[in-house]
C-alpha cells in the first residue's frame, strides 16, 4: 500500500511538472521572425517576372513564325518539323497558368475590397488579363474564370471558358483596370515593371487593350473597332520609356538566353526566311541580331575566333530539314556544316541577362497604324508606321552592344517608305520583326493578320488541314486530372491538334 501511494504521488508530481512546462509553450515555440502574411505586392512581382516567355518558345513559336529553327529532333522537336511534342507544348501552360494566373488571382482576392490597395488591385487585373490573353491565344479555350482558385476556393478541376467569352472578360478587365488606376492614391513603388508609376501602368493597360481589340479583327470587327478607338483615345504608350520589359541578371536569367547559352547552344539557327528578309531590305537590325561562326564544322568550333557579324555573310537555315538532310543544303551553299549557319548572337541579344520585352511602344505604334488604315481611329498611318520601325531599332540599345546607329535608322526609313497600297502587309511584317524573341505575340499576330507571307514548312507530320500550326496542344496532365472539362472544351473548340484554329483565327 505504501509503495502504491508513493507511485501515485510521484505520478502526480510528474504530471504537475508537465502541466507547468506547458505554460508559455506556444510562445516558446513560435518563430517571431517568420512572416505571418505576405505583402500581395510580392505575389504580383512573382507574376510579373514569370510573364517573360519561357525557353519552350524556341522549338515552337519562334520556329512557326520562321525566325529561329533547329534541324535537330528529340526533346526540342516542334515547329521545325510541325510535330506535336507535348512535353514542350505544355511549357506556356505551366508558366502562365500555374505561376502567373495563380499569383494574380491571389492578389486580386486580397485587394479587391481594400481601398488602400486599389492601385495594386488594378495592376494585378492588367497582368492577369495579359496572361489570360497569352494562354487563350496559344491554346484556345482555357480555364480562365476559375483560374487560380485551387487554393482560394478549392476549385481543383476548373471549367474551360470559351475563347469568345474569355475575350469579353479580358477587354472589360483591361478597360476597367486601366481607368481605375489613380496616382492620387497609395502607390506601389516596389512593383517590378514601373516602380509605382501610374501613368506608365495606365499606358500599358490601354496598349494591351489595343492589342486585345486588334486580335478580334476577323472575329468581331465592330467590337475590335470600338475597343481600339477607346484605347487610342484613353492614351497608349508614348515612347520607349513606356516599354514593359523584364530585367535579368546572371542570377535571374533570361529563359531563352539561358537555353541558348547552355545545353542548346549549338542547336538553334536564324531561319533563311528571316535573314533573307532583313538582308534584302538592308535592315540594320540584322547587324544587332546575327552572328556566324564561319567555317565551324561542329559545336566545339563555334569559338570567338570564327565570329563574323558582317550582314553580308549571314546565311539563314531553311525550314524543312533535319540534321541529316540539311547536308545537301550545306554542300550547295558551300558551308562547312550546319554549324556554319547564322545564329542569334549569344553574346548580345541572346545573353543570359538580356531583357525580355513584353509590350512595346514599337508594337503599339504599328497596331495604331493598322487601326488608322482600317478607319477605326484617326491619325497618320505613315507616321505611325515610321515611328514603330524607328522605336524598335532604338529599342535594341537595351541589349549589350546591339544599338543601331541613328544614321542607319534614317537611311533605312528613307529607303523603305510606307506604301498605302501594301499597308497591312508592311505594318504586320514590321510587327513580326518588332516582336522578335516574343514568340507568343509574334505567333498570335501572324495568325491574326496573315503576314508576313511565309512559305509553309514542307514537313507536314502532325498537321493535315492547314499550312501552318494554328495552336499548341493541351498538356497531357489535363487529360488525366481534368478530363471532363478538357473533353467539353475539345468538343466545343475542335480536336486537340496543332492544326485546329482558335475562335478569333477565322
Amino acid at each position: 500500500m505504501r509503495k502504491t501511494t508513493k507511485y501515485i504521488l510521484g505520478l502526480c508530481t510528474a504530471l504537475g511538472m508537465l502541466a507547468g512546462c506547458d505554460n508559455g509553450f506556444d510562445e516558446l515555440n513560435t518563430n517571431k521572425n517568420l512572416a505571418t502574411a505576405i505583402n500581395p505586392l510580392f505575389s504580383l512581382n512573382t507574376a510579373i517576372v514569370n510573364t517573360a516567355p519561357p525557353g519552350t518558345t524556341l522549338p515552337y513559336e519562334l520556329a512557326i513564325v520562321q525566325q529561329i529553327v533547329s534541324p535537330n529532333s528529340g526533346v526540342i522537336a516542334g515547329g521545325n518539323f510541325n510535330e506535336d511534342n507535348r512535353p514542350v507544348t505544355r511549357g506556356l501552360w505551366e508558366n502562365y497558368y500555374r505561376n502567373v494566373l495563380k499569383n494574380t488571382a491571389d492578389v486580386i482576392a486580397k485587394t479587391r475590397d481594400n481601398p488602400a490597395r486599389s492601385n495594386l488591385y488594378n495592376m494585378a487585373r492588367i497582368i492577369h488579363a495579359n496572361a489570360g490573353m497569352i494562354l487563350t491565344d496559344t491554346y484556345g479555350d482555357i480555364p480562365f474564370t476559375e483560374a487560380g482558385q485551387g487554393f482560394l476556393n478549392n476549385v481543383v478541376t476548373p471549367s474551360y471558358d470559351a475563347q469568345q467569352d474569355i475575350y469579353e472578360t479580358i477587354l472589360t478587365e483591361l478597360d476597367q483596370a486601366s481607368a481605375g488606376l489613380d496616382a492620387a492614391k497609395a502607390l506601389e513603388t516596389q512593383d517590378a515593371l514601373y516602380g509605382g508609376d501610374i501613368t506608365k501602368w495606365r499606358r500599358l493597360g490601354y496598349s494591351l487593350l489595343l492589342r486585345a481589340a486588334m486580335r478580334l479583327t476577323k472575329a468581331d470587327a465592330a467590337k475590335a473597332q470600338s475597343y481600339a478607338a477607346k484605347a487610342a483615345a484613353a492614351g497608349v504608350m508614348q515612347s520607349n520609356a513606356d516599354n514593359a520589359f523584364i530585367r535579368h541578371t546572371a542570377a535571374f536569367m533570361n529563359a531563352v538566353g539561358n537555353t541558348l547559352n547552355s545545353t542548346e547552344a549549338n542547336n538553334y539557327y536564324l531561319t533563311e526566311t528571316f535573314v533573307k528578309y532583313l538582308k534584302a531590305a538592308k535592315d540594320p537590325r540584322l547587324a544587332s541580331i546575327a552572328v556566324r561562326y564561319v567555317g565551324a564544322k561542329n559545336g566545339a568550333e563555334q569559338v570567338a575566333a570564327r565570329i563574323n557579324r558582317d550582314t553580308t555573310v549571314q546565311i539563314g537555315m531553311p525550314m524543312g530539314y533535319d540534321n541529316a538532310s540539311i547536308a545537301s543544303v550545306v554542300t550547295a551553299k558551300g558551308l562547312a556544316s550546319f554549324y556554319d549557319f547564322s545564329q542569334l548572337d549569344r553574346n548580345r541579344m541572346g545573353r543570359n541577362d538580356a531583357p525580355n520585352f513584353l509590350v512595346t511602344y514599337a508594337q503599339t505604334q504599328l497596331l495604331l497604324a493598322e487601326a488608322v488604315v482600317r478607319g477605326w481611329v484617326t491619325g497618320d498611318a505613315a507616321a505611325l508606321y515610321t515611328n514603330g520601325i524607328k522605336a524598335h531599332m532604338e529599342q535594341l540599345s537595351a541589349y549589350a552592344d546591339a544599338a543601331v546607329p541613328a544614321t542607319s535608322i534614317d537611311a533605312y526609313l528613307a529607303a523603305n517608305p510606307f506604301d498605302p497600297a501594301k499597308a497591312l502587309e508592311q505594318i504586320n511584317t514590321q510587327y513580326w520583326v518588332a516582336s522578335f524573341l516574343n514568340g507568343p505575340e509574334a505567333f498570335a499576330n501572324f495568325r491574326r493578320s496573315g503576314f508576313p507571307n511565309l512559305p509553309p514548312n514542307p514537313l507536314r507530320n502532325d498537321i493535315d488541314s492547314e499550312d501552318f500550326i494554328r495552336r499548341l496542344t493541351y498538356p497531357d496532365a489535363e487529360l488525366s486530372v481534368n478530363s471532363g472539362n478538357y473533353q467539353e472544351a475539345v468538343s466545343r473548340q475542335g480536336l486537340d491538334r496543332l492544326d485546329t484554329r482558335v475562335w478569333w483565327d477565322k
